[in-house]
């Protein structure tokens, strides 16, 4: 165990930590030259693509230094913040942590709520100053946001730069010693953590885990506690670039585990493995359900995909088990699902992987909220989707969910940002300038505010400079009302909403206009309204495509002209009683992108 060193990297989104992990992959010969490809830890087509890692890895590097071998397993995380549980089960399995901020951004909101993570799990913290080989570099500016956030010694940061390999020798080196060796008895009941699971077509699921007491040898029968089941460890072993088999692993140790697990919902992140027959006394501390916080219905094009669609979240749910999703239907889409995402990212993500890798045609519908709605009977019901809401003369109030909202900018942005916010009725907590030039905004926001625009709203207000990050706070009490569009008096489900009563005016108006342009003209007027229960707030006409059938008489009696405009005026009036009207797929795309 004196030889083993756990760590992890925490840094905001593209500050060069998939970089640095590659150039750390390269000096202690893990992966040849002729293996190498950058970004090696990111597999999916998209992480690359996008330079974010959606999945959390681990890997294992062996280091010679003054005539000893270490090992240094690195529990890579995902950076963005609709993935902070992932990373709070990767930090609890580490000793230490890396924290690269970029030399030319500086520190960012992301890295401070990682850090205060790793900070609460007693981590020891290596300060990284990672591209210091760009010409608009501001080292020793960043130095000092660095000194002020840790309290460290100007020393202690290091310089480095992922893209040529300067400075990595010494953080290998400040890693083996600076952060401590695992502590734990191997002679104890076996305690290990699962940090992350990955899906294999041909194994089913394999669960990645850190061993904090206790031994586990192949073959074993063991049990995950919060789960609840038990299984055999058909095949344990250590992450290298491939999988390599062990017979006996013990404390301190990282490595996999694969006992035929199919189903995703078994293996959850932050559970526990121990042996069945000798358990240990408690579980690791920390474990979460994973609660999905945005919610948007998923269907297919075309409706005879529906099986296809529900074979591909199926699959995806096996890679991804934050992805939650059960059947609805609905009046203009037909059947479809109603999936439950952590955050915006995710949902994209999910969207794009549906594409790629299923080759899946769908419609989103505009993303919501979970809320509680509390009867008058003292019931509470907690609604994912505007069309399961109570009649409203049952509803006592309904809860909205709260974030607590943590925001960095350059000191220029804050009024603009301020707006923002408070547009969002969002509420000040809190202003601190950090340095005369960056200053931290706390805000408490609704979630409902937030999921459509907020943030590509920040970046346009701030010119890129924001950062943002945010954790669900709770359910406060709050005015909403259930917003419908009804087109020729029939109401659209899949575009309806729930809405603040403040917003409720203006949205209907917007929506109302977006969908005049988009709904291609019929032979009869279609009427477009927005209601709030029985009462119209907003209406828009399409004005239907008129034959002039009077064309043919020239001279003559008025009555002759009367008589074919009223044959004209019945045959509209039964065409509108049996016409439909088709909402175009881009109508649904519009309402997400009001503002634009």
């Amino acid at each position: 165990m004196k030889n083993t060193r756990n760590f992890c990297i925490i840094a905001h989104i593209d500050h060069g930590k998939s970089t640095l992990a590659d150039r750390m992959l390269m000096m202690t010969d893990t992966v040849s030259e002729r293996d190498y490809k950058e970004q090696l830890l990111d597999d999916m087509e998209l992480e690359r693509e996008r330079g974010i890692t959606i999945k959390s890895h681990a890997i294992q590097m062996d280091l010679h230094y003054e005539k000893e071998w270490y090992k240094l397993n690195l529990i890579d995380t995902p950076g963005h913040v609709d993935f902070s549980y992932e990373v709070s089960r990767s930090i609890a399995a580490c000793e230490g942590a890396l924290l690269v901020v970029d030399a030319t951004q500086g520190i960012q909101a992301q890295t401070i709520s990682n850090l205060y993570i790793a900070i609460d799990n007693d981590l020891e913290i290596i300060p990284v100053l990672n591209k210091m080989d760009l010409p608009n570099a501001m080292g020793e500016e960043v130095k000092d946001q660095i000194v002020d956030l840790l309290g460290c010694d100007r020393d202690d940061i290091i310089e480095a730069s992922g893209k040529t390999g300067y400075g990595v020798d010494k953080i290998l080196d400040d890693i083996i010693n600076k952060i401590p060796h695992p502590v734990g008895n191997p002679e104890e009941p076996l305690q290990a953590l699962i940090f992350d699971s990955v899906f294999n077509s041909y194994r089913g699921i394999i669960a990645y885990f850190r061993i904090f007491n206790g031994t586990i040898k192949k073959g074993d029968h063991v049990k995950f506690v919060n789960a609840g089941n038990d299984y055999h460890a058909d095949e344990i072993g250590v992450l290298k670039l491939k999988q390599e088999e062990k017979k006996t692993m013990s404390a301190g140790d990282v490595g996999y585990i694969i006992s035929g697990i199919k189903e995703s919902k078994e293996v959850k992140v932050g559970d526990t493995i121990t042996h069945f027959d000798r358990p240990c006394d408690k579980a690791v501390s920390g474990f979460e359900e994973v609660k999905p916080m945005v919610f948007a219905g998923i269907y297919p094009v075309d409706a005879d995909d529906y099986e296809d669609l529900r074979a591909s979240l199926e699959k995806l749910q096996l890679n991804d088990a934050s992805l939650t999703y059960q059947p609805e239907s609905s009046a203009a889409l037909g059947f479809g699902f109603r999936a439950g995402f952590l955050g915006l990212l995710h949902m994209e993500i999910v969207q794009e992987r549906l594409d790629r890798e299923f080759d899946m045609d769908v419609i989103t519908t505009v993303p919501n909220v979970s809320y509680i709605v509390h009867t008058n009977d003292g019931e509470e019901i907690e609604v994912h989707n505007p069309s399961g809401l109570p009649d409203p003369t049952k509803v006592e109030h309904i809860e909205e969910p709260f974030i607590h909202a943590t925001i960095l900018s350059k000191a220029d942005f804050v009024g603009n940002i301020m707006t923002l916010c408070i547009e969002k009725r969002g509420m000040l907590k809190n202003q601190v300038y950090l340095t005369d030039q960056r200053v931290e905004l706390t805000f408490d926001l609704p979630l409902s505010e937030i999921v459509f625009d907020f943030y590509d709203k920040l970046k346009s207000v701030s010119r890129g400079y924001a950062s943002l990050d945010y954790y669900v706070s709770g359910y406060r009490k709050a005015k909403l009302v259930k917003l419908d569009i009804l087109l020729n008096g029939e109401s659209v489900d899949a575009l309806s909403t729930l809405t603040h009563f403040d917003n409720a005016y203006p949205l209907g108006r917007k929506m109302c206009v977006k969908l005049k342009e988009l709904i291609p003209r019929q032979q009869f007027d279609i009427a477009i309204q927005a209601a709030i229960g029985a009462k119209i707030i907003a209406r828009e006409t399409v004005k239907a495509v008129r034959k002039d059938v009077t064309a043919k008489c020239y001279g003559g009696d008025i009555t002759r002209k009367r008589k074919l405009l009223e044959k004209q005026k019945k045959g509209k009036k039964r065409m509108r009683q049996v016409g439909n009207v088709e909402v175009p797929q881009k109508a649904f795309l519009a309402v997400l992108k009001l503002d634009d």
